[in-house]
């Protein structure tokens, strides 16, 4: 298989996965992933009247996050339900696909991604295009004098136990990764790092690109956590979703099992994750 066929394969993969799953993703991992938005917002340096885009926007959670700061918020996603939910929140969402948006070049003072570039097939071109579309540096706004920000969350090569607890359910119950999960063409890949995240902004012309960890402790239910691979939601979903009955019954088994080292004494689970967080100015 050629790079250009990989990818194209791994570009449709990822919208097989998520078509039909906004409430599953919601109950569960859209959960999850609003622990970062907080930080992932002044990373952007998002302010009063700051033009922001919000790619990847899922149900809408970090743009409404930064439209409650007064920012004037557009945003878009690759899945036409987490648009209309998106929507159905308040959120100015329409449906695009990276690398390619339907904005002006210099459109807006900052964009950011909470946990998109994980998701796309050619993450250099999706920042280029990102770039493409900030405010370039030395352009006058009320906004500032510089280039606009970028700032991006990934899940990287560190991993909190949280993270590892679905897959090791799967591998203890003998699950069979499915043919069909996403795969990055390995030329399309780098180094899921601090510096390897700041690299490829640096890589993509960002200026003063940095990187760093964030920690956290997800709280969530036992069925809740469960729910979201139940749900076909993600790369482990697939393969829970894509197994015969008996196997599924023995990951769910093991799947209690292990979730006892993470009980928080007040009946729920006290799930440790660990992701990336970039930014950059265009």
């Amino acid at each position: 298989m050629t790079e250009t066929d990989a990818t194209a394969a791994f570009d449709a993969a990822e919208r097989a996965m998520w078509a039909g799953r906004t409430e599953a993703y919601a109950r569960s991992f859209g959960r999850l992933c609003t622990h970062t938005v907080p930080a992932l917002l002044d990373a952007a340096g998002i302010a009063a009247g700051t033009r922001v885009l919000d790619v990847g926007t899922g149900t809408g959670t970090a743009a409404l996050a930064a439209a409650e700061r007064g920012a004037l918020v557009r945003a878009v996603d690759a899945d036409a339900g987490m648009v209309a939910e998106a929507r159905r929140r308040g959120v100015a969402a329409e449906v695009a696909v990276l690398p390619e948006l339907p904005f002006p070049d210099g459109e807006f003072d900052a964009v950011i991604g909470n946990f998109v570039l994980n998701h796309v097939g050619r993450p250099r071109t999706a920042l280029a295009e990102l770039r493409r579309v900030l405010r370039p540096g030395g352009t006058s706004h009320a906004f500032g004098s510089g280039g606009g920000r970028i700032a991006v969350t990934l899940w990287g090569a560190r991993r909190g136990g949280g993270q590892e607890l679905l897959g090791a359910a799967c591998a203890a119950g003998g699950a069979v990764p499915p043919s069909y999960l996403p795969r990055l063409a390995p030329d399309e890949d780098f180094e899921r790092t601090p510096q390897g995240l700041a690299g490829l902004l640096t890589e993509a012309g960002f200026g003063g690109a940095g990187a760093e960890e964030l920690e956290w402790d997800h709280r969530a239910t036992v069925e809740e956590w469960w729910g979201g691979v139940a749900g076909g939601v993600g790369n482990v979903g697939l393969v829970v979703t894509s197994q015969d009955a008996e196997t599924t019954g023995r990951i769910r088994r093991e799947y209690e099992r292990l979730c006892a080292r993470y009980d928080d004494g007040e009946g729920l689970l006290a799930l440790p994750h660990v992701a990336l967080l970039a930014s950059g100015t265009a």
